[in-house]
C-alpha cells in the first residue's frame, strides 16, 4: 500500500482532531457517530470510538487471557464530517484567524469549534 501523505513535504491539515464528534457519510458503517480516537496524519485515517467493529484473535499470554476480542477499524479521512456543536448535524469547516491565531469554525452555523 503506497503511502500517499508520507511523499507530501508538509504534514496535511485536517478537518478532524482526536476527541472531535464525528458522523460517517459512507461505507458499511454510515449515519453512526462517534469520538475520533486517533488520527493516522501518514494514512489519512481515523479511528472512531464503536464504529467499524472488526474481530481480533489474540494470542494467551501471561497478562492477557487470549480468545477473539472487538476492536474498532480505522476509516478514511474524507468518509467522516464532523458535527456542529450548535445544530449537532454535519458540518464542512473553514479556518480563520481570531486574535492572532488560526482557529477552526463551521461553516454552517459560523460557530468556532474548540
Amino acid at each position: 500500500m503506497t503511502k500517499f501523505y508520507q511523499t507530501k513535504r508538509f504534514a496535511p491539515k485536517f478537518h478532524v482532531k482526536k476527541g472531535d464528534i464525528v458522523r460517517v457519510m459512507s461505507g458499511s458503517s454510515k449515519g453512526s457517530e462517534g469520538k475520533v480516537l486517533e488520527v493516522f496524519a501518514d494514512t489519512g485515517r481515523v479511528t472512531i470510538e464503536g464504529v467499524n467493529m472488526v474481530k481480533k484473535h489474540t494470542r494467551a499470554s501471561e497478562t492477557n487471557p487470549g480468545g477473539i476480542n472487538e476492536i474498532e477499524a480505522s476509516i478514511h479521512i474524507s468518509n467522516v464530517m464532523l458535527i456542529d456543536p450548535k445544530t449537532g448535524e454535519p458540518t464542512r469547516i473553514g479556518r480563520k484567524e481570531v486574535d492572532g491565531k488560526n482557529v477552526r469554525y463551521s461553516k454552517k452555523s459560523g460557530e468556532i469549534i474548540k
